[in-house]
């Protein structure tokens, strides 16, 4: 692979001390030396922004007090930044991000896109009137087989698709960790700060996204049960959903995240008229295809039979594992690469600012459902119900 001779500069929009997110955005941009984090506004305490930068290797110049400043002294800069990735609670995601494209300045953005339906479709809106690109860090579509699994499905090798099933269990959540001194749990358990949806907003969109994107397949219609299972918790931290899609086919997401012992446990299946596909994030080197009349097939990662979606997101060869930094360096490197050659986000493997649409639809519709009880809800292309 050749590198880029200049680097593309990155400010970041959070992950100051504390932050999970904010250090693997940072790894997984440079990972493939296509980017460098040059500037960013790390915490809304200047101070804890400066001892951030520090740790980054940051100018303290370059540690601004708020993205308003960013924008405007990164503008003055002949080596300004190209692009925000956007790692701060889902509150604040609609302001960053429309002052970036107000700005001309890319967007990288974590998911949810916005904090609710109303407001993704404002961002909708600024995406549209700019000519900066916007992609979000659904980090599961950055794995080879995953994206492997939707070349294969794509192409009709498990015939019509007639069930699509992905399970995500987390158990981190299991006590009100909230009370204590868990940052992360304190907001994303916050609706002030997560939005609307809580297990849903925060999980149940990467099973969703999982699920149309592997498939091809879109959800029309919706069925979900939500609950706050800990006592005392005021947004769901358990989700339930049965899908039906466009297509015929039918489905379920279970997400949850009070599932006492378990980890981050995604899978995915997927079964047509010809034979089925699985895949899961502990054994993500590995897609398992399923046949009614030959042997099962275990396709591996790094090999020469892959396909060139998975080709394309593959460093290392067959039998040395890649993990979670690579799949999110996966997007990050096609972001860089979208930037340079001015290509639509709608042209690359990547998830853009309709995918961060579709996320808020998918929660929209499921808390329309869970409120009355669980009824069939329309995932539609239309405004929020209130």
């Amino acid at each position: 692979m050749t590198l880029p001779a200049q680097p593309l500069a990155m400010g970041m929009v959070g992950g100051g001390p504390g932050s999970f997110i904010g250090p693997v955005h940072r790894m997984a941009a440079e990972l493939d030396g296509a980017i460098r984090l040059r500037a960013g506004v790390f915490s809304r305490d200047h101070a804890r922004s400066l001892t951030a930068a520090a740790g980054y290797g940051i100018d303290s110049d370059r540690a601004y007090p708020d993205v308003a400043a960013m924008l405007a002294a990164e503008a003055q800069r002949p080596d300004g930044i190209a692009f925000v990735a956007i790692t701060t609670p889902n509150d604040t995601h609609l302001p960053i991000a429309a002052a970036a494209l107000a700005a001309g300045v890319h967007v990288m953005s974590d998911k949810p896109a916005t904090a609710t339906l109303g407001e993704a479709l404002a961002l909708q809106r600024h995406v549209a009137a700019s000519n900066a690109l916007y992609a979000m860090t659904y980090t599961y579509t950055g794995y080879p087989l995953v994206r492997e699994a939707r070349e294969r499905a794509a192409r009709g090798d498990l015939g019509r698709i007639r069930r699509v099933h992905v399970e995500y269990p987390q158990g981190w959540l299991a006590d009100p960790v909230e009370h204590g001194d868990n940052k992360q749990a304190g907001w994303r358990t916050d609706p002030a700060r997560t939005g609307v949806g809580g297990c849903i907003s925060d999980i149940g969109v990467h099973a969703l996204n999982l699920a149309e994107y592997v498939s091809g397949e879109r959800i029309d219609h919706l069925l979900a049960d939500l609950v706050a299972v800990v006592p005392g918790r005021r947004i769901d931290d358990d989700a339930t959903l049965l899908l039906r899609f466009a297509g015929g086919a039918r489905g379920f997401v279970a997400a949850t995240q009070i599932a006492a012992g378990a980890r981050n446990d995604l899978r995915l299946s997927i079964w047509g008229d010809r034979g089925g596909l699985q895949w899961s994030h502990a054994d993500s080197q590995n897609l398992y295809l399923r046949w009614p009349d030959r042997p099962d097939e275990i396709v591996s990662a790094g090999g020469p039979w892959l396909g060139p979606l998975a080709t394309g997101a593959t460093r290392l060869p067959a039998g040395h594992p890649e993990g979670f930094i690579e799949a999110f360096a996966n997007i990050y490197r096609d972001f860089a690469g979208a930037i340079r050659t001015a290509t639509p986000i709608a042209q690359t493997p990547l998830c853009g600012i309709e995918d961060g649409v579709r996320g808020l639809r998918f929660v929209d519709a499921a808390l329309r459902s869970s409120a009355q009880g669980g009824t069939w809800q329309p995932v539609e292309e239309t405004g929020p119900h209130n």
